[in-house]
């Protein structure tokens, strides 16, 4: 293929002489390409996760996955793990062959050892199905994902579809989802979806609960009141290595009469702050709840939240959490929740950011929320995802490649935050 530079510094000349033969090289590559990419294109559906839509889709796709298992599945992928955009060879036959099984490159691309767009546009497909960013070239991550067995997948997909049908009846005109293994926020209003969101979500050891509730109050500019697993899981190795923490991060230390104490009065090698109160002052650049805290009752004590540290959503692993969830764009979130509560106006959520005060608005209608853990389902359009089973709570151990995904160390600009 031509790139732009070569066709600037050498194709000039041919140009003048074959205009015809360039034109039509040009057109044919531009082509390929456009095509290749149309038909990669994952769309978004307006099907909520939550609805007689994906539970239909879901069992569609259980049969399709089983006659695949039938047939004998697929071959594992090997070495791919570097493969891209020019790479040649037996490793991209096989690559094309695994993607056309499960219909992320159409057959008619045949068996080209290159690695040309339409592989390309068919490991981007496969990338979106299951939650990993869209390259379009191979990584250890993509190959783990493509090595699950397919009666692997199939029985996923199985436990799932009794998980789905748990939530077959009346969830509400207007509800939120949130999907833990997905980390994923859906907003439903008349079964559509009307906003979806990257969310953070618990870590391995810090799980975000499953559980039915509702979302009742907006803490605008809130504190942050540090849980007690966190003082003595963090707090405290924080302190011994870094005396001024507190202070940097404006975090306040109370004791049992409501009176302040400096971190210096503490001593860190000791149980003693696990006595104390921790409390971070408002203010959305620093505070670990950002601009806002989205109140939910309930018996785990967990709660949703805006972050300051906006990169997370950026990631494939989002497992980052105490346990609590951190939502992207939260104003449209917000907004969302708030648009039957008079005197709350997207200018009016946006004017209490800037001012930085201390505000509560409570929801008139309180609205049902649903934390989930749905590892695999289908949607109408015939598409079918998948997200590792990062508690494992699908009871199929090491056949899911969670361990790949799991950073050595969390990378998190604020280690406290919820």
């Amino acid at each position: 293929m031509l790139s732009r530079r070569r066709l600037l510094l050498t194709g000039s000349l041919a140009l003048i002489f074959t205009p015809a033969v360039a034109f039509a090289q040009s057109q044919a590559e531009w082509s390929q390409n456009y095509e290749a990419v149309s038909r990669g294109r994952v769309q978004r559906t307006s099907t909520p996760m939550l609805s007689h839509e994906t539970i239909a889709a879901t069992e569609e796709m259980i049969q399709r996955y089983r006659d695949i298992a039938a047939r004998g599945g697929w071959q594992p992928v090997r070495g791919a793990d570097r493969l891209r955009v020019g790479s040649k060879g037996p490793e991209v036959v096989a690559l094309r062959q695994r993607l056309i099984i499960t219909g992320d490159l159409d057959p008619t691309a045949g068996e080209s050892p290159v690695y040309d767009s339409y592989v390309e546009a068919g490991v981007r497909r496969f990338q979106a199905r299951h939650g990993l960013s869209g390259t379009g070239a191979m990584n250890g991550v993509t190959s783990a994902a493509m090595n699950v067995p397919a009666d692997v997948r199939m029985r996923q997909l199985e436990i799932n579809l009794v998980r789905l049908r748990t939530y077959s009846g009346n969830l509400g005109n207007r509800f939120v989802s949130v999907n833990i293994p997905a980390a994923l926020v859906e907003t439903v209003e008349g079964g559509v979806v009307h906003t979806r969101h990257a969310a953070g979500v618990g870590k391995i050891d810090r799980q975000s609960p499953i559980m039915n509730s509702k979302v009742v109050e907006i803490n605008f500019n809130p504190f942050w009141t540090v849980p007690a697993s966190i003082i003595r899981k963090d707090l405290i190795p924080k302190m011994q290595k870094e005396p001024n923490y507190l202070t940097d991060n404006k975090i306040r230390i109370f004791n049992g009469a409501g009176q302040e104490l400096s971190p210096s009065q503490v001593n860190w090698f000791s149980d003693e702050a696990t006595r104390y109160r921790f409390r971070q002052d408002p203010g959305g650049e620093l505070n670990s709840m950002g601009f806002v805290r989205i109140n939910i009752p309930n018996p785990h004590g967990v709660y949703m939240h805006d972050t300051p540290s906006k990169g997370v959503f950026g990631d494939d692993f989002r497992f980052v959490s105490s346990g609590c969830v951190r939502v992207q764009n939260v104003r449209d979130y917000i907004e969302w929740l708030l648009k039957d509560t008079p005197g709350w106006s997207r200018e009016q959520i946006d004017a209490t950011f800037k001012a930085g005060s201390r505000t509560d608005a409570r929801i008139a209608s309180p609205v049902n929320i649903y934390w989930t853990y749905i590892t695999a389902w289908a949607t109408p359009d015939g598409l079918v995802q998948f997200r590792d089973d990062i508690y494992n709570r699908d009871g199929l151990g090491a056949s899911i490649p969670v361990a790949s995904r799991v950073p050595n160390e969390p990378d998190e600009e604020m280690f406290l935050q919820n």
